[in-house]
C-alpha cells in the first residue's frame, strides 16, 4: 500500500513537503514545493497545486508504483487535482486522512527543512503548537530583510501582518534565559540590547544583541 501526504502547507515559513511511502517496506521519498510558489501572484494562481502534481508523479516513479497497488492519498486541498488525474489514469486511489507510518516521517522531514532554513529548534519542536504563525513572525521580524523571502507572502495573513511598523530602541536586559532571535545566541543578563516593538494580534517585544 502507498501513502501520499504533505507537511508544512500551514507554516508561514518555507514551502511544502510532499511525501510518498510504501507501507510494507518503509520506502520513503519526498520533495518540496519551493516557497516561491506561495509568493504573491503565484499563490493566487494556485501554482503550488500544479507543482504538487509534478512532485507526486515524480515520487511515484521513483518508488516504481504500479496501478495494482492501493494508494491512500491525503484528502486535503493540496491534492485536489492529482487525485482525479490518477484515478482517470487507472490508479487505485482512496482519499483518506493519512496517519502512520507516513505521518511521522513527513513531519520529521519538514521539521529538518525548517531547521535548515534557520528556524530555532524550540520553534519547530518541543512546543504544543510548533510553527505557529505569530511565533514565526517574531523570528522573521528579528531579521526582516533576510527572512521575509522565506515566507508565504501570498497569504492574506502575511498581507495583514507582514509589513508592520517596527519601533527600534535600546535598553539593558537584566532578565535571564533570553536568546537573540537574529543570531540565535544567548543574551547575557545586564547586556545592552536592541529592542524591537510591534503590534500584530497582540503587542510584541523582541530583544537582540546590541550589535546584531
Amino acid at each position: 500500500m502507498i501513502q501520499i501526504d504533505d507537511a508544512g502547507s500551514g507554516s508561514l515559513i518555507g514551502g511544502t513537503c510532499i511525501g510518498v511511502m510504501r507501507v510494507e517496506t518503509g520506502e520513503f521519498a519526498f520533495d518540496f514545493i519551493p516557497v516561491e510558489f506561495y509568493y504573491q501572484g503565484a499563490f493566487e494562481k494556485k501554482a503550488y497545486i500544479l507543482k504538487c502534481e509534478e512532485i507526486v508523479y515524480s515520487l511515484l516513479t521513483k518508488l516504481h508504483v504500479d496501478k495494482k497497488e492501493e494508494i491512500q492519498i491525503c484528502q486535503g486541498y493540496m491534492f485536489e487535482t492529482v487525485r482525479d488525474k490518477l484515478r482517470h489514469e487507472g490508479y487505485h486511489i482512496i482519499s483518506v486522512k493519512i496517519k502512520e507510518p507516513l505521518q511521522t516521517a513527513i513531519e520529521n522531514a519538514f521539521q529538518q527543512y525548517a531547521l535548515n532554513l534557520g528556524l530555532p529548534a524550540q520553534y519547530v519542536k518541543y512546543t504544543r503548537y510548533p510553527l505557529h504563525f505569530h511565533r514565526i513572525l517574531r523570528w522573521v521580524y528579528a531579521d526582516y530583510d533576510k527572512r521575509h523571502i522565506l515566507c508565504k507572502t501570498g497569504w492574506k495573513s502575511w498581507k495583514k501582518y507582514g509589513h508592520l511598523n517596527i519601533e527600534v530602541t535600546e535598553d539593558i536586559l537584566y532578565k535571564q534565559n533570553y536568546m537573540c532571535l537574529k543570531c540565535g545566541k544567548k543574551i547575557n543578563p545586564g547586556s545592552h540590547v536592541k529592542v524591537l516593538r510591534y503590534t500584530s494580534n497582540c503587542p510584541n517585544v523582541i530583544y537582540l544583541h546590541h550589535k546584531c
